[in-house]
């Protein structure tokens, strides 16, 4: 798997989730989205997204996107998360501004 390219899809397919509000992303509790992404380069992509409570219920969202190649990787995939208050803030930004 090309870290690089996956990373690059893992952000984009990631920023999607983060336009979307709150509520909506509590439809991710108790199951997940898994999709396949192609790439120029060829290689396809499996994401699975899903979400739960970080600390207590009804509280803040954590929502984790994870990526592999469908290969060896699938079992230890790339994980990009983020964290989302009940009034659709983002916690902990400050550590993703330093990245």
């Amino acid at each position: 798997m090309d870290n690089a390219e996956a990373k690059a899809v893992l952000l984009r397919e990631s920023e999607k989730y983060r336009a979307r509000s709150y509520s909506d992303l509590q439809s991710l509790l108790g199951r997940q989205d898994t999709y396949e992404v192609n790439v120029p380069s060829g290689v396809v992509y499996q994401l699975e997204i899903q979400a739960f409570w970080d600390d207590k219920p009804n509280d803040v969202l954590r929502v984790r996107a994870a990526i592999d190649d469908k290969g060896i990787r699938a079992y230890m995939p790339m994980i990009e998360d983020f964290l989302i208050a009940p009034d659709g803030t983002f916690v902990d930004e400050w550590q993703r501004a330093a990245i």
